[in-house]
C-alpha cells in the first residue's frame, strides 16, 4: 500500500492570516510562507508525527469551539517556556511526565491551542 510521507502543510483559517503567521514566526520558528517559488517553505526536524482524531465533544482543546489543535515537537521545553513567557505568552506546563515526554499548552493570539510536546528520550 501506497502511503503519505509526512504533513505538508496545516491550514486553518485566521482573522488576520497575516498577523497570525508574523506571531507564529517569532514566537515558534515557524517561517512564513514564501512568496516565491524560488524559496523554500519551514522545514521540520524527522520524528514523530501523531494524527489522532478525537470525539466531537472533547474539552481537551479548550472551548467547545475549538475544533483542532496542533502539537509541536520541541527539543527543551522549559527554555522554549521561558523563551515564549519572556514575551509575554502565557505558559501552562503539565507537571505530569508522560511516558511519552512532557507538554505545555499556549494559545495563539487568536485563542487557538497550540501544543508543545517534548518527547522523551
Amino acid at each position: 500500500m501506497e502511503k503519505v510521507l509526512g504533513i505538508g502543510g496545516f491550514f486553518f483559517c485566521a482573522s488576520d492570516p497575516q498577523a497570525l503567521a508574523q506571531w507564529y514566526a517569532e514566537h515558534l520558528g515557524v517561517d512564513l510562507v514564501p512568496d516565491s517559488y524560488d524559496k523554500n517553505p519551514w522545514q521540520q526536524l524527522a520524528g514523530a508525527t501523531v494524527v489522532a482524531p478525537f470525539a466531537a465533544d472533547t474539552d481537551y482543546f479548550g472551548e467547545p469551539e475549538q475544533r483542532w489543535m496542533i502539537n509541536f515537537r520541541v527539543g527543551d521545553l522549559d527554555a522554549m517556556a521561558a523563551q515564549l513567557r519572556a514575551t509575554g505568552v502565557e505558559v501552562n506546563i503539565d507537571p505530569e511526565a508522560y511516558p511519552n515526554g512532557r507538554f505545555a499548552r499556549i494559545y495563539d493570539p487568536e485563542g487557538n491551542p497550540v501544543e508543545l510536546w517534548q518527547p522523551a528520550g
